[in-house]
């Protein structure tokens, strides 16, 4: 059929990289890594041996992933694998302290296996820390499609090459948005709605930092949006909701967004008056 053999043809013309990671099998290894890491998400117990195997599968499975574009980029696969194999002990650790910060900060959690199991803003901090590791090794794509899959899967978005400290919490997460160049202490809290991002979007700023720095003990409320590489949040500071940023905070600050509400009863005499709320 010409229809056919013509966008066939075009198709071809216009292919940049045919050989890439499988996004399909990218997300398998993050969710079999998943349970690998932490056995109570799959409800098995997992003997030594049982996760020997696992581990050697998830090994089979990374390399899987970097084989593809070995070539494109010029990939030394055994030594990324064991550069990222190496660090998951850390990485391990840093998703614990994540996990009780999420425990210590949310009322509604009385579980750390909860935490573990069923809130969307954990399981976005895993793949991110993943990814992150992965990012500081400078592997390409791979760290984007672990990422996006959070993203799509938690509505989270976490940048795999923003620097995060210690025992993060996010809470509910739905809609956060954390940029590349974004720098974020240690006992840091975020809620939903969140944006860490940049003042410009102009190609040529790619290499600048073009996000925030968050510093320690720093709290954000939902739906603040905090812009720019030089703003600066200092260490203790509370961000209100709804609050809009684009300069730095001096320590210890309260930073709030001022609203006014307006509430007047739906009279029949009202109706046609024109519904004013002033929020």
């Amino acid at each position: 059929m010409k229809e056919f053999e013509d966008i066939y043809n075009h198709i071809q013309q216009n292919q940049c990289m045919v050989n890439m990671p499988s996004k399909k099998k990218a997300e398998e290894f993050i969710d079999e890594l998943y349970k690998f890491l932490f056995p109570v998400v799959s409800g098995m117990e997992q003997g030594k041996y049982a996760a020997e195997v696992k581990f050697h599968q998830l090994k089979g499975q990374f390399q899987e992933l970097l084989i593809p574009i070995r070539v494109e980029f010029d990939i030394d696969c055994n030594a990324i694998s064991q550069a990222f194999f190496e660090n998951l002990p850390k990485a391990y650790t840093l998703l614990l302290e994540d996990a009780q910060a999420i425990l210590k900060g949310d009322p509604a959690a009385n579980y750390l296996e909860e935490v573990i199991l069923a809130y969307p803003g954990f399981f976005g901090i895993y793949v991110y820390r993943i990814a992150h590791e992965l990012y500081q090794i400078k592997l390409p794509v791979i760290p984007r499609l672990f990422s996006e899959y959070a993203h799509g899967k938690t509505g989270i978005d976490l940048h795999p090459g923003a620097k995060i400290g210690r025992s993060f919490c996010i809470d509910h997460g739905t809609g956060i948005v954390i940029g590349e160049t974004t720098e974020i202490g240690n006992n840091v809290k975020i809620y939903q709605g969140v944006t860490l991002g940049a003042l410009s979007v102009d190609k040529s700023l790619a290499e600048t930092k073009r996000h925030p720095t968050i510093k320690d003990d720093v709290v954000i409320y939902a739906g603040s949006t905090i812009l720019g590489g030089n703003t600066v949040v200092g260490h203790g500071t509370v961000i209100g909701g709804n609050v809009w940023l684009t300069e730095s905070v001096a320590p210890n600050s309260i930073v709030y967004h001022t609203s006014k509400v307006k509430v007047r009863n739906n009279k029949k005499s009202e109706a046609n008056s024109p519904i004013d709320f002033i929020i």
